[in-house]
């Protein structure tokens, strides 16, 4: 349900406690206390039928007696008690409950699920059970049994855990930070990660959101929730149970390597979201991200009185991935005119051990001044020369002065003070500069905001369009994977094998079959005419691993060895298994590349985010190396170089020596079509191309296995992938009043630069009536928003000019959090009007809209834009003025009404090629 709902249950104007007790330690005392103490300026009832007052308040027996509907209740009450409270706050309109209580049990026939249905007939939130409350400081609420009232602040912190919750809250009270929200979600009934993702993305008192995770419910909700609120401020997540989960049979060496966190590390990459790895991580990223710092880049000026500290800074910035800035001549020149002769004259800047305030001071400020740093990083070691604390006040007050001089400070400030008492950390609080205990914990804090603007600016960046021109042959793929399935086997053949991937265009070894000795050798010629080996292998359905029982035969070059070689393998394999069916052998040529490096690449199969691409160094002891990355499908060039680029073998790939370099591209296109594979076909449940050998010719796979069954569940659009892929079966052509047609495609994100040119061709009074203001320069960021769709919460369709390919009309829709109602807006090229381009994309809108299952479609029409008006009207919108804006006019379809079969198909006429009226 997403946020429907969430902003009268974490903003009520009203709650009811069930349950309040005034047992000393008990719960329901507990939040009655903190209810009360936080200052809720809105009605707070008692409901408890075994009391006549609570602490001062007068209970009632149950919520029907309430002399108010509360927006929130929050229930300390036992559980078998829960089902009945929640039936009877369903009944008087009660927006949500927080339930607090442990011990309804999961599953069918559960306290849980009678709870959760009760709830869901009335569209009432619930947040919990087991958990340790609602903290909303903004609006003065604690619905929780924390020992501490929060500050408020800029944080949101969406915890699973109640005792990390209440660490939080503790460790920021003593930083003076604060929350815009803390909720703990205890087991998910209802509201969870995601739901409150979306929520604190879209709130204006929130700058940035902290996440501790032990496990994702619903990974295609997460991932789009993540991915969303990612793109408007910092995710940061731990994530619990890193190590339990990580050992698992595997039938493949990619299932060996997807170990359960791999695979959460990726999702979390794929998202935008910054992972950090214990508590003290956490904090030091709430330390900074809480007060809106994020470096321009990732070098770092470090300002100490110890050198050797500076250097043990230096030394861990690099091991991270930092740089140490660069001074300029000019900071060089500022700094011999305000510094003892003898300091560093390099960073880190040693300015000795009998630095005073006025030596910071002058340091410092040359610092901020130098063009080649983002950040400087202040630290002190107390001496007794000067008093560290009259140093920490001086250098807040050159921060301070910098600021107020220049809004947008020219680097980062961090401080690290050896030993700070209070006094000195709270100078350091009330000058909003981030401070921490040690070097290591600065330098760790500051990378990882480093690592989170990289991600920001990867989750924008535009992808190159070279990988949208692969075709696949997807109609010979699944010929193969629906033969195979019906004759009840679960790994394809080696012949299979080839199919699939000359499917793909993933190059890979001839392979032939050979019925027995004899076949072998006529099968064989071919490759041993052209003075190549060749390989003898058993081929047997029933056999899986080969190599087991010696029926692999390297190296043969005769017509006598492959013979000798045949008969060999199937002798072994009937004395082995003599249950097994033999087919016969498969004969491959000797692929003898002295300069090629040996890859793996596969999909591995998660149990909770499916399909997962597998990228790393090949060959036997692939487990043993460990050097792998992890990616969700699908991918783009960019993506699959990221992924390429976190393996050490990466650097393989590059030239050395005497050994030529990979092709740039050859590796990354071949994870594309993988990932496209994976997304294609939902049966293909773990591959395995070890070795894919790669040198200066290409890529070729000299051996694979494929894995294949029914997938056991499928997300919306039949696909296992947790992000929604392209969808290309909406890819068509719409015929125009006039007879013209036009191609039409959803878009994409490598449409940029399409788009930016489009916009340029249209008037800047159509784009006043698109936008509702008048706008002609757009940013790169902005342009990314339209082009980069999470395809699981909107689609864009563009409009194509079949002679130049340029964009001629686009047309979006966006849902809410419920996928019921959708916003369209749509916005055509100028000298284009008239023509019927926009009565087709709406047809063909509404018809997509209708496919996906969504109740309406709306959208606000300028009262001036005459035109669109009336075509809403002619597609069956209604119309009203706005309420709060006679400017505006509201326009609703119902996309539920019946329709005749014709415009329920929206003109469909065959698959991919889509015709509107």
């Amino acid at each position: 349900m997403s946020t429907f709902g969430l902003d009268r249950v974490l903003s009520p104007r009203s709650v009811a406690l069930v349950g309040g007790s005034s047992r000393p330690s008990s719960l329901g005392l507990a939040v009655l206390m903190n209810l009360k103490a936080c200052g809720f300026a809105g009605r707070i009832a008692v409901v408890n039928p075994n009391y006549t007052a609570i602490d001062g308040e007068i209970t009632s027996p149950d919520l029907k007696s309430l002399p108010f509907v509360p927006d929130l209740v929050a229930i300390t009450a036992p559980a078998a008690a829960i089902p009945g409270i929640i039936s009877d706050a369903a009944a008087v309109g009660v927006a949500g409950a927080v339930i607090l209580s442990a011990g309804l049990g999961h599953g069918a026939g559960s306290l849980a699920e009678t709870v959760a249905q009760a709830a869901h007939r009335h569209g009432m939130r619930l947040i919990g059970p087991n958990c340790l409350g609602v903290m909303v400081p903004r609006v003065k609420l604690n619905a929780s049994f924390a020992a501490h009232q929060p500050a408020e602040g800029r944080l949101a912190l969406i915890s699973q855990s109640g005792a990390i919750a209440a660490a939080m809250i503790e460790w920021a009270a003593e930083r003076r930070l604060g929350f815009s929200g803390i909720v703990s979600i205890g087991d998910q009934l209802d509201v969870d990660v995601a739901d409150l993702l979306d929520y604190f993305a879209q709130d204006d008192h929130t700058n940035a959101i902290l996440l501790y995770v032990e496990a994702v419910k619903d990974a295609r909700k997460f991932m789009s929730a993540a991915r969303a609120a990612a793109r408007l401020k910092p995710l940061i997540v731990v994530k619990a149970g890193r190590v339990a989960q990580g050992a698992k049979a595997a039938a493949t060496h990619t299932g060996a390597l997807a170990g359960s966190d791999a695979v959460y590390d990726a999702a979390f990459r794929r998202a935008g979201m910054l992972r950090v790895y214990d508590l003290r991580e956490l904090f030091d990223c709430a330390e900074l991200l809480g007060r809106g710092f994020v470096p321009r880049g990732n070098r770092l000026s470090i300002l100490t009185n110890g050198g050797g500290l500076g250097i043990l800074a230096i030394d861990r910035l690099v091991e991270l991935g930092g740089v140490p800035a660069s001074l300029t001549t000019e900071t060089i020149a500022a700094l011999d005119r305000v510094l003892p002769q003898g300091w560093s004259r390099a960073n880190p800047v040693d300015i000795s051990g009998d630095a005073d305030a006025a030596r910071y001071v002058a340091a410092l400020g040359a610092l901020l001044e130098d063009a080649n740093s983002d950040a400087v990083l202040v630290m002190n070691v107390e001496t007794a020369v000067a008093p560290t604390e009259g140093i920490a006040e001086a250098v807040t007050r050159c921060v301070a002065d910098r600021r107020a001089r220049n809004s947008e400070v020219a680097a980062l400030v961090l401080a690290s003070w050896d030993g700070a008492d209070a006094r000195t950390a709270a100078t350091f609080e009330r000058a909003r500069v981030p401070h921490f205990p040690t070097e290591d914990d600065a330098v760790r804090a500051f990378m990882y905001l480093v690592r989170y603007r990289d991600a920001s600016i990867t989750l924008a960046a535009t992808p190159p369009s070279s990988a949208s021109t692969f075709a696949p042959r997807t109609a010979a793929a699944r010929h193969v994977i629906v033969k195979a399935l019906s004759e009840g086997r679960e790994w394809l053949d080696p012949v299979e094998i080839v199919a699939l991937f000359e499917a793909y265009d993933i190059p890979i070894v001839p392979t032939v079959v050979a019925r027995d000795a004899d076949d072998a050798v006529d099968k064989a010629v071919p490759f041993l005419a052209q003075g190549l080996a060749v390989a003898v292998k058993l081929f047997s359905r029933d056999i899986r691993h080969k190599s087991d029982i010696g029926g692999v035969i390297l190296g043969l070059r005769t017509r006598e060895s492959v013979a000798q070689a045949a008969r060999t393998v199937l002798a072994r394999a009937r004395a082995a298994r003599p249950d097994a069916v033999l087919q016969g052998v498969t004969i491959q040529p000797m692929i003898e590349r002295r300069a090629a490096r040996e890859l793996i690449l596969g999909i591995a199969d998660d149990p909770t985010f499916g399909p997962v691409i597998v990228f790393g160094r090949g060959g036997t002891a692939v487990e043993v190396i460990d050097d792998k990355a992890l990616a969700l499908p699908p991918l783009d060039m960019n993506l699959a170089r990221d992924l390429v680029g976190r393996t050490r073998v990466s650097r393989l790939l590059a030239a050395y020596r005497d050994v030529p370099a990979v092709p740039e591209d050859a590796v990354p296109i071949t994870l594309v079509k993988l990932a496209q594979m994976a997304a294609d076909i939902p049966e293909v449940a773990e591959l395995d191309i070890n070795p894919l050998l790669a040198d200066e010719t290409g890529v070729l796979a000299l051996d694979a296995r494929v894995a294949i069954r029914k997938p056991a569940r499928l997300f919306a659009g039949q696909t296992r992938l947790a992000v929604r892929p392209y969808p290309s079966q909406w890819e068509g052509e719409l015929a125009l009043r006039d007879g013209s047609r036009v191609t039409v495609r959803p878009m994409r994100p490598e449409d940029e630069p399409m788009i930016d040119s489009f916009l340029k061709r249209v008037t800047a009074e159509d784009l006043r009536l698109r936008f509702f203001h008048f706008t002609k320069n757009f940013s790169h960021a902005f342009i990314a928003r339209l082009t980069q769709l999470d395809y699981a919460r909107a689609m864009a369709f563009v409009a194509l000019d079949p002679n130049s390919g340029a964009i001629i009309g686009v047309v979006r829709l966006h849902s809410d959090s419920l996928y019921q109602n959708a916003e369209y807006a749509i916005l055509l090229q100028s000298d284009l009007k008239g023509k019927g381009l926009g009565w087709a994309l709406m047809r063909l809108l509404i018809h997509y809209a209708r496919s996906e299952g969504l109740k309406r479609m709306s959208g606000q029409v300028l009262t001036e834009n005459i035109s669109m008006l009336s075509m809403c009207r002619d597609l069956g919108f209604a119309t009203c003025p706005d309420p709060e804006d006679h400017s505006i006019v509201d326009v609703e379809l119902d996309l539920s009404r019946p329709v005749a079969d014709a415009e329920a198909a929206g003109g469909l006429i065959r698959p991919g090629a889509i015709k509107a009226a």
